[in-house]
């Protein structure tokens, strides 16, 4: 095999499970959770992360996100928190994004203080911002781009430059771009964290994370992830691993159909306001053209206030109102209710997401399907309001 491969041959090829018995074309499942240890050159047990499909599966996501190596784990924010809790310790300090993933945040806010470990929000996203927040005892800076719900973009490269020069470790969560639209190790980010339960499963059917990164990172991760117990079932990983060898084709007809929908819905006069970085009205859409390879397939929009956001999901006939994103299917949910639900009103205003936000995973339907739905669903809402 060739040196640089494509994106299509790594999610197809790389990463399988040699089936050296049978000679099948799909890598065969190992359900085994006990291995022999005797006259073997490595010890193998599921919590281990060792398993042959867990190994196999964590060379994919290393060669997908151009690092070393990688780390499957049992859902994303098993991920999150492992990776946070391998490299922090009584006394440090991290700073995370101001527009965050509700599950991060909770995550920072309920649980970091119990094991003496300080943390800080930014103000907003530009490098000033990580830099204003930055103390002797920082270890992690923390970002998300695009971020969860409302799609801003931080400049990759300056935030790993102020790391480098501190001595500071960065950490991203690539879930809403994937590795098919944005690579950051490219930009010197140095540990990648997916929900791989979103684009890299695609299918709404499994629940995994996924971390890759340094030999160096990855080890330090793997020595405190085997006392958590956040690994992959075998049966998962298989799953994921045959989920991942369409990755790009999908992504890419979903990031192709989500920029054609957020152009419709920009035009839509009942819509007030469409966040997408493909958008060129989009503040950070230049930057977005610099270090990404595609402007993904999420958005989120608000409609006119005086409609009822609830009620136009209930009257979507095509598109799903569900909690996840990422599927094959378009679904949208509203974060007030789901993913930032945790956090308090307060806190979700200083980010700027609003009661009638509605953030949408775009799918792999045709676009016109799409906005038909949409329209009709709009056209019920105002018959409705127009009625009261």
């Amino acid at each position: 095999m060739k040196k640089n491969i494509g994106i299509n041959t790594i999610c197809a090829h790389v990463g399988a499970v040699e089936d050296e018995q049978f000679r099948g074309a799909v890598s065969p499942l190992y359900m085994s959770s006990s291995y022999a240890f005797q006259d073997i050159d490595e010890k193998r047990y599921p919590r281990y992360f060792n398993t042959p499909n867990q190994q196999a599966l964590s060379k994919k996501i290393a060669a997908l996100e151009h690092t070393e190596a990688g780390m499957i784990f049992g859902s994303g924010m098993a991920a999150i928190s492992h990776c946070l809790m391998a490299f922090l310790q009584a006394g440090d300090h991290v700073i995370f994004q101001q527009t965050l993933y509700g599950g991060t945040y909770n995550f920072a806010t309920s649980q970091l203080e119990k094991y003496g470990i300080s943390y800080s929000f930014t103000k907003g996203w530009q490098v000033e911002d990580f830099e204003k927040e930055l103390r002797p005892n920082t270890k992690i800076i923390y970002i998300e781009t695009p971020s969860n719900p409302l799609l801003t973009i931080t400049d990759m490269s300056a935030v790993a430059s102020l790391a480098k020069n501190k001595g500071v470790i960065t950490m991203i969560d690539n879930t809403f771009a994937s590795p098919i639209n944005q690579n950051p190790a490219d930009f010197e980010i140095d540990i990648m964290i997916h929900s791989a339960t979103k684009y890299m499963g695609g299918h709404s059917d499994i629940c995994a994370g996924a971390v890759a990164a340094s030999k160096q990172h990855i080890e330090q991760l793997w020595s405190s992830s085997i006392c958590f117990g956040g690994s992959l079932s075998d049966q998962t990983t298989w799953m994921l691993e045959r989920s991942l060898k369409t990755m790009g084709l999908r992504v890419k007809a979903q990031t192709e159909n989500a920029l054609k929908l957020a152009r419709k819905l920009d035009a839509e006069g009942d819509i007030s306001r469409v966040f997408y970085p493909g958008l060129e009205s989009h503040p950070d859409h230049e930057l977005a053209k610099s270090q990404m390879n595609g402007f993904g397939a999420m958005l989120s929009f608000e409609l006119d206030e005086a409609l009822d956001a609830e009620l136009f999901m209930k009257s979507l006939k095509l598109i799903k109102a569900s909690m996840s994103l990422a599927g094959v299917e378009s679904t949208v949910t509203s974060p007030v209710l789901t993913s930032h639900s945790l956090m308090s009103p307060e806190d979700r205003q200083k980010q700027g997401i609003r009661d009638g936000l509605i953030r949408f995973s775009v799918g792999i339907e045709e676009d016109e399907d799409l906005m038909y739905d949409i329209q009709q669903a709009l056209e019920v809402v105002k018959s409705k309001t127009a009625l009261v």
